[in-house]
């Protein structure tokens, strides 16, 4: 799996501009995309999402354009297949587990059924030992239990790569170490590619193969793991 990614986004808020100009490529397993708060790393990550749409530029992912401004080419978002993870994880507050899950696989804004999903759900839903919760709400669940759910979600529909977004800021500092280690299985398990943003630097080190260092809207640096 591969990403080529090279956009330009201004964004403006209030009396605050804010000029967004990314160019990094990877094939790494995993690439992790740090920096400091209001560097903009949730931009350039909505931006291959499909959550943003660019200025400018070009964004690949496997050698195809999902957005080529220039071409007129801008993917939607569930066709590009990239399984996205908040970072407060936007469970939908009135739905179960399992419909929470299973909205992962729904065309329209329609809520799942309350036993919809099918085995694509119990699956999920057996692998992060969910099942027993699976009729809860989020109100009801541990922090860790939300991760697991909302990591579900973002998996449920078969992605080609994983994105997630600050994955552990949420969860207290004990509960960290321990879902960073669930995380790691999981990826070793299914197999699957992932880029993440971040700040914490332990992040950092447990899943940086690559590593891109975004200040102000810009790449300052692109290192492997090894240096």
């Amino acid at each position: 799996m591969s990403f080529d990614v090279r956009i330009r986004k201004q964004v403006s808020g209030g009396d605050r501009r804010f000029s967004l100009l990314v160019e990094f490529q990877t094939d790494a397993r995993r690439t992790v995309i740090y920096g400091p708060s209001g560097a903009g790393k949730t931009l350039t990550l909505q931006a291959i999402a499909g959550l943003l749409q660019p200025d400018d530029g070009v964004i690949s992912v496997d050698g195809q354009p999902v957005f080529d401004r220039a071409a007129g080419v801008d993917v939607p978002a569930r066709a590009r297949r990239l399984g996205y993870l908040f970072q407060d994880y936007a469970l939908f507050p009135r739905l179960t587990v399992r419909q929470n899950i299973a909205f992962g696989l729904q065309r329209g804004w329609w809520n799942p059924t309350r036993h919809g999903g099918g085995e694509a759900v119990d699956r999920w839903l057996q692998a992060f030992e969910l099942g027993p919760v699976a009729h809860q709400r989020p109100h009801q669940l541990s922090g860790g239990q939300r991760q697991r759910t909302a990591l579900a979600r973002a998996l449920v529909n078969g992605p080609r790569a994983l994105l997630l977004d600050e994955p552990f800021s949420a969860l207290d500092p004990a509960l960290r170490g321990r879902m960073r280690g669930e995380l790691e299985s999981l990826l070793d398990r299914i197999g699957i590619p992932m880029l993440m943003i971040t700040h914490d630097p332990e992040d950092l080190a447990r899943f940086g193969d690559r590593r891109i260092l975004l200040e102000d809207g810009v790449v300052r640096a692109g290192l492997s793991a090894e240096g």
